[in-house]
């Protein structure tokens, strides 16, 4: 691939932004090589976390300008197609059925805010800049918001989307852009210990508890007189689950005082 660079590391797989002359901002390939990287993660099943970074000094500045230059004067179609990749690789990212962590440093700006949203865990370098731009340009966050907003809240939303303004990564983790904030010789560590704890846990749990909170978050209601639709996702939910192979093994070697298979 020529945007992006892929290692497996055991069980990890580390995808790398790979366009450091540019700022890691992303075009239409890069959106595209990270698509395919996405679905050969998933169709591993050696691959149990993913670690998304980016190469050189910054995670990712966001769109490159280059390629925003070809939607000038572009038609709306082609508008709406450019978008929709983007768009269709956020859900993917988002969705994804292992886990994936976030390793942020330099700068995220825009899309690449975009990008470590739709990630589970994020640790960032304390000295990184955070910016959604987008209004200083004329446009607006349109297709990355779904995962910022459900990420920093709508009261922060109307600020930054409004605004403009640069942040420093202590405001991202007040905000809870951001999980965890290191200095840059920690930044990796910080990173391998939370895909330590992941593997530690049941591949299959960790899958549901990621669609858990997806689907519990998501707040669906209760209709008067109609029976809750979470309590009916959650109780069935645990019930399959209490009754898997992968949970029956967990609670053996919890008795047992023992490691778990899965454990490596």
């Amino acid at each position: 691939m020529n945007t992006i660079l892929i290692q497996n590391d055991g069980p990890i797989a580390r995808i790398k932004l790979n366009r450091p002359e540019v700022k890691n901002a992303f075009n239409d390939e890069m959106i595209a090589e990270l698509a395919d990287a996405l679905k050969a993660v998933e169709r591993n099943p050696t691959v149990r976390v993913v670690i998304l970074s980016g190469e050189g000094d910054f995670f990712c500045a966001g769109a490159d300008l280059n390629w925003m230059k070809s939607f000038v004067g572009a038609s709306r179609k082609k508008n709406e197609a450019d978008a929709l990749r983007l768009a269709k690789l956020l859900r993917s990212l988002n969705e994804l059925k292992k886990p994936t962590i976030a390793q942020v440093h330099g700068a995220a700006i825009g899309g690449g805010i975009g990008l470590l949203a739709a990630c589970d865990v994020v640790v960032a370098f304390e000295n990184t800049i955070f910016a959604l731009a987008e209004v200083k340009l004329g446009l607006i966050p349109a297709v990355i918001s779904p995962y910022v907003i459900a990420r920093m809240g709508g009261s922060a939303a109307r600020r930054y989307f409004l605004t403009g303004e640069r942040f420093a990564s202590d405001v991202a983790l007040r905000l809870g852009l951001v999980h965890e904030v290191v200095a840059l010789e920690r930044l990796e560590t910080a990173a391998n210990e939370i895909a330590r704890h992941l593997l530690s846990s049941g591949p299959e749990a960790v899958r549901h508890a990621k669609e858990l909170v997806a689907v519990v978050g998501g707040g669906a209601t209760n209709r008067k007189g109609a029976a809750d639709p979470i309590q009916k996702y959650t109780v069935k939910k645990i019930a399959m689950l209490r009754a898997s192979p992968e949970a029956q093994e967990g609670m053996k070697a919890f008795l047992e005082k023992r490691k778990p298979g899965w454990n490596v």
